[in-house]
């Protein structure tokens, strides 16, 4: 079976990932484990399906969990090609969907996350800010260089509706697929995956970086 797609929770006590383990709701269900010790990379409690609230019978993909200091608010971010947000190849069309963790422990309906997604296109492999004020993402909507992008959406405070995603451009995509991004704690470095020419194999690892955020930059 596939395991993949991991994300801890930044307290490191919890990881979401998706499986097509026997047992679940669809084709591919999100996931997740516990564990006491944070340092004990073999504590971890088996899986739970996160249930029908999040998971469908279609394809359920790429947990992202954050947890909002301010107010406490969990949400977990995932992708997902169910009916009603993909488009004409609903196979390949992943839409961005939210899910907030409720009173008993237990993640609420998934919505669309709309100002995230496209209609028809595919948005894959997200990535939050630890303040949550931007998230990253890679897609294959208009306006891309080549294939997939990186793309970048941003929000004043985490009350606020996400923007509309921005290419970050041919400093860090290219005409190939950069896909997977991953941001440092700092918010300073990002890590992601490309097929683009001149790398050491099909797929090879890159990094990006910025300027150390200050303040509310």
């Amino acid at each position: 079976r596939d395991e993949f797609a991991a994300s801890l929770s930044p307290d490191g006590h919890k990881l979401f990932f998706n499986s097509n383990r026997p047992g679940g709701v669809g084709a591919m269900d999100l996931y997740a484990s516990r564990r006491r010790d944070k340092r004990d990379d073999f504590g971890w409690e088996p899986p739970v399906n996160l249930g029908l609230g999040v998971n469908t019978t279609a394809g359920d993909f790429q947990p992202v969990y954050f947890e909002d200091d301010a107010t406490g608010t969990v949400t977990l971010y995932f992708v997902s090609n169910r009916p009603g947000g993909g488009g004409s190849n609903p196979i390949d069309a992943f839409q961005v969907y939210a899910s907030t963790l409720q009173p008993d422990e237990t993640f609420g309906p998934a919505v669309l996350a709309e100002e995230l997604s496209v209609f028809g296109f595919s948005e894959q492999q997200l990535a939050i800010r630890k303040d949550g004020s931007e998230m990253f993402l890679s897609s294959n909507r208009p306006g891309t260089l080549g294939l997939l992008d990186l793309w970048v959406a941003t929000r004043v405070s985490t009350s606020d509706p996400w923007s509309t995603p921005v290419n970050l451009g041919a400093v860090v995509n290219s005409p190939s697929n950069e896909n997977g991004p991953k941001l440092s704690f700092d918010g300073t470095e990002l890590y992601f995956h490309s097929d683009r020419a001149g790398g050491l194999g099909g797929i090879d690892l890159y990094p990006s970086t910025r300027t150390k955020l200050k303040g509310s930059e």
